[in-house]
């Protein structure tokens, strides 16, 4: 399949014949862009009243196996939802018949002031460095937008505004509708993920990256301590700025933004050098004091609310810290979730919807701690997450493959498969007395079994209410 992008705008779609395929928040947000351009587009949606997009008639949306798919093929151009993968049979279809595939924050940057956004995209991490970015920035009097992969569409008339900047996040399905990068970017993190969507771990990566490297691009922002995106530097803009966890290790001024772990460091560093990137002095040591500089950014910090469900402590019991890191759908948050408690007793509860992914590296991470760690998996993943720790432990004990888990991962105490959440609480809160942490850090996503990765949190929450009885 061609990866040719093209270069249209929301202003180039009065007259043409649109498609709009999938209505949810980014459907929904296509669908008032169009009519306020005066554009009544085909509707196609499996489930049009699932999601938090319009409300609208059943008869005026057209499922896709039962007429919607023709209705599609007849148009110029359809504007397509990014959780339908371009490369399913659906869409092949529809480049076949000559229609052209569209995203809505695509046809937004075509037209924007790009020196005025900036993108973030990251396997994981995004959404909490586009969160600081846009914080400091209306800390340091800014009028700012973020929005994107987990905020609003810059293009949606209901969040219409005079902005000074724009903050988006990037997903690796939204990457792929943009035919042009601002100037700046950032890469916070890289890892394999969404492979479903994807289908190959690779193209993944050429997907996610790709955000950074369009025409218009400059400057990529970008970890330096993965070496999956160093070996890939080559996918990145025609220039990176490397930013590690050990920069500014005197650095005081983040404090106020409260985050933990020396990920959430590394992304705040991450969006100090893109504040930097767009000239904001306040970030900048070559254009003020480094002391005025930080004490500036520090101001700026105050006040920041974390965002739900990433390292969030949710209660105490009996000395026993409840964290919900429920949004980490991947074996890197997850580590990076360990990383934040160094030496203490954690109980983990991982797994959920089964994407494929490797988890070989979550055994080796455990495994590798040197605390006492209890692993307590979930339906669907479960059983596959077990088997990784199970081939860990012989291949660590080699060569006798007889030999426990314990003998070969220190500190590892054990594996069990729990049949729900609550059992995983109650099971974790038992193990983690009298002063350990039951941490909710799933590496996979929430869907089969909850609404979001926001359910997930406010069960475990629940769980923990529900299932634990204080002293």
């Amino acid at each position: 399949m061609s990866d040719e992008r093209p270069r249209l705008g929301w202003s180039d779609l009065p007259g043409a014949r649109v498609g709009v395929w999938g209505l949810g928040r980014e459907g929904g947000a296509s669908l008032r862009k169009l009519r306020s351009l005066g554009v009544e587009p085909v509707l196609v949606d499996d489930n049009p009243q699932a999601g938090s997009g319009p409300v609208l008639p059943t008869k005026a949306v057209l499922p896709t196996k039962d007429g919607g798919l023709d209705a599609l093929s007849r148009c110029e151009i359809v504007i397509k939802t990014p959780g339908i993968s371009r490369y399913g049979p659906e869409a092949d279809h529809l480049r076949a018949a000559g229609v052209i595939m569209v995203g809505g924050l695509g046809l937004w940057l075509q037209e924007a002031d790009r020196n005025r956004v900036v993108c973030v995209t990251g396997t994981k991490g995004k959404s909490t460095t586009s969160a600081v970015l846009g914080h400091l920035l209306r800390g340091l009097g800014y009028r700012v937008m973020v929005g994107g992969n987990f905020g609003a569409a810059p293009y949606d008339p209901e969040h219409a505004g005079k902005y000074d900047y724009w903050v988006i996040e990037v997903s690796s399905y939204t990457a792929t509708d943009l035919a042009v990068t601002p100037p700046v970017t950032a890469v916070t993190s890289l890892h394999p993920d969404h492979l479903p969507w994807h289908g190959t771990v690779e193209r993944y990566y050429r997907d996610k990256l790709s955000a950074t490297s369009q025409p218009g691009a400059e400057l990529t922002v970008a970890n330096g301590d993965s070496d999956l995106l160093r070996e890939r530097a080559r996918l990145l803009g025609p220039k990176v700025e490397w930013v590690s966890e050990s920069d500014e290790p005197s650095a005081t001024w983040m404090n106020p933004l409260e985050l933990p772990g020396g990920h959430n460091r590394r992304n705040t560093l991450i969006a100090r050098r893109v504040l930097a990137a767009l000239g904001i002095a306040a970030a900048d040591d070559n254009l003020i004091r480094a002391t005025a500089a930080d004490a500036a950014l520090g101001r700026a910090a105050a006040g920041f609310t974390p965002l739900p469900s990433r390292l969030t402590t949710v209660g105490t019991v009996d000395g026993v810290a409840f964290i919900d890191d429920s949004m980490s759908t991947n074996v890197l948050p997850t580590l990076a979730a360990l990383d934040a408690f160094p030496g203490r007793r954690i109980a983990l509860i991982v797994g959920g919807q089964d994407r494929g992914i490797d988890y070989a590296p979550l055994a080796a991470g455990v495994c590798g701690r040197g605390a006492a760690t209890l692993v307590l998996t979930l339906p669907d993943g479960g059983p596959r997450i077990s088997a990784a720790f199970a081939a860990y432990s012989v291949g660590a004990a080699a060569p006798t493959a007889a030999a426990a888990p314990t003998a070969a991962c220190d500190g590892f105490a054990d594996v069990r498969d729990c049949p729900d959440l609550g059992a995983a609480v109650a099971a974790g809160f038992e193990w983690a007395r009298p002063d350990g942490i039951v941490l909710l850090s799933p590496a996979a996503p929430s869907f089969g079994h909850f609404r979001d990765y926001r359910d997930r949190g406010d069960q475990f929450a629940a769980a923990m209410r529900t299932h634990i009885t204080p002293p």
